[in-house]
């Protein structure tokens, strides 16, 4: 006998849903004098959160093109990828254990790039960001944010210093592997930050 799909599952093909293949996600940390670039959720799930810039890359779409454009949309920034720092995966199955929602998610290190005018940029929060701000580590390790972004956002720091000591040059590509959280049935628990769909909304952390 043929195995059931989810009714979701075969009219949304193309969603983030139960989805046919995985959804590959990028995600932005972008360091300013020691500072990082974070973004508060303006929507559910996780709402009032913090995170990092990203979202889902668009078919046809160069990964780092996907990067520039949502770090764009959500914090008017123009940025430079600089190296990938990491990579992982979050997939996270329904209460009948398919997979719900399946992601792989890369997260580059990034620059501001200079401002024609020779003036320092100024971001400003939109599309799914309600409000945006730059924070040392310390002052990241205060706030409510999305799973697992504190680690990346620490891992990146040091990279990024190794990578500004060797001239851009050593730290191209470098992989930091991260732990990963249990996945859980996302229906059941949607107030539970380790459930949420990573990507919806603002790009988040798995």
């Amino acid at each position: 006998m043929p195995t059931m799909e989810p009714a979701d599952a075969a009219s949304n093909r193309d969603s983030r849903r139960y989805p046919a293949r995985p959804v590959v996600g990028v995600g932005a940390i972008v360091i300013r004098g020691g500072e990082v670039l974070l973004i508060r959720r303006g929507r559910a799930p996780l709402l009032g959160y913090w995170s990092l810039p990203g979202g889902a890359v668009e078919t046809g779409e160069r990964l780092e093109d996907a990067l520039c454009r949502e770090v764009l949309e959500e914090t008017g920034l123009q940025v430079q990828p600089l190296f990938l720092a990491a990579v992982f995966e979050r997939i996270m199955p329904d209460s009948h254990g398919r997979a719900e929602f399946h992601y792989v998610l890369l997260d580059y290190v990034c620059e501001l790039l200079p401002s024609p005018t020779g003036q320092p940029q100024v971001g400003h929060a939109g599309d799914d960001a309600s409000a945006l701000g730059w924070f040392a580590l310390d002052e990241a390790e205060t706030l409510q944010m999305t799973p697992g972004t504190y680690d990346v956002i620490a891992r990146a720091l040091v990279a990024f210093d190794c990578c500004r000591a060797t001239t851009h040059q050593a730290c191209a590509g470098t992989f930091l592997r991260l732990q990963q959280g249990r996945a859980v049935s996302h229906p059941d628990s949607a107030g539970d930050p380790s459930s949420a769909d990573p990507l919806s909304s603002s790009g988040d952390r798995a």
